[in-house]
This record gives C-alpha cells, sequence and structure tokens, in this order.
C-alpha cells in the first residue's frame, strides 16, 4: 500500500513539473512571437543612434506627411494599428530607442511585411522616427 502512495505521489510531481516547463515555454514563446520583438534584435550599434532631428519640429511635421504617403496604410491613422501592420503608439515603440526605429525602418521586416525604407533618404527616415515618437502611448495602452 505505502509502495503504491509514493509511485502515486512520484508521478504527480512529475506531471506537476512538465506542467510547469510547458507554461514556461509557452511564455517565452509568446514574447518572441510578439510583433515588437524585432525592436529588441536590433544590433546595439544601430539602436544607440541618436536622431538627429529630434528637437527640429520641422521634422516631425515632414515625418508625418510621409507617414500619410508610406506608412499609412498599413499602419492606420496616427499609426493606431490596421489589419496590416501593429501600432506605433504601443509601449514597446514609444518606449524603443530612436535607433532601432531607424534601423527598422532601414531594414524592414520581410518575413512580418514590414517593407524596406531604405530607398528614402536618411533625412526623411529620421523625420518618420520624429513622427512616430511625437504620437505617444494610445490611451488604451497606457492601462
Amino acid at each position: 500500500m505505502r509502495l503504491r502512495t509514493y509511485f502515486c505521489l512520484l508521478i504527480c510531481i512529475f506531471a506537476l513539473a512538465a506542467l510547469m516547463v510547458a507554461a514556461q515555454e509557452k511564455a517565452k514563446g509568446s514574447v518572441a512571437e510578439s510583433v515588437y520583438a524585432e525592436l529588441g534584435k536590433v544590433p546595439e550599434n544601430s539602436r544607440n543612434k541618436q536622431n538627429p532631428l529630434s528637437k527640429d519640429l520641422e521634422a516631425r511635421t515632414a515625418g508625418e506627411i510621409l507617414f500619410e504617403e508610406h506608412c499609412e496604410q498599413c499602419h492606420g491613422p496616427h499609426g493606431v494599428g490596421g489589419k496590416k501592420a501593429p501600432s506605433l503608439r504601443a509601449v514597446e515603440v514609444q518606449e524603443a530607442r530612436d535607433g532601432a526605429i531607424f534601423y527598422i525602418l532601414s531594414n524592414g521586416v520581410v518575413r512580418k511585411k514590414m517593407p524596406v525604407w531604405s530607398k528614402l533618404p536618411e533625412p526623411q527616415r529620421w523625420q518618420l522616427v520624429s513622427y512616430i515618437k511625437s504620437l505617444g502611448v494610445a490611451e488604451a495602452e497606457k492601462k
């Protein structure tokens, strides 16, 4: 009788351990699959680049025009997100360094259908960064 009790207890312990490992793997997978995970993969030297236009108010206005022309159809008006692309007003984007956003704009994320915008001159890509960062976090994201 005692042997059967120990055997059942041992099986329960192994089952619990397996469930815990599965839950941890699922949590890791959801972070890795996040549409914003690409920001964390930007090389450090690119991420640390500073926006040379960050204090230029005209850069934001120019960036808004560029955004409407090139980005709005996927990211929605004012970057709120759309059917094709995520919100740019998410905490992950708004807290990302300017260099990381510039890198994503320049190199795209082809497997997620984010086009490469390196054909835009560098100052225009920095103008887009200025506009994107000026959007702030959406109200729904702040909670």
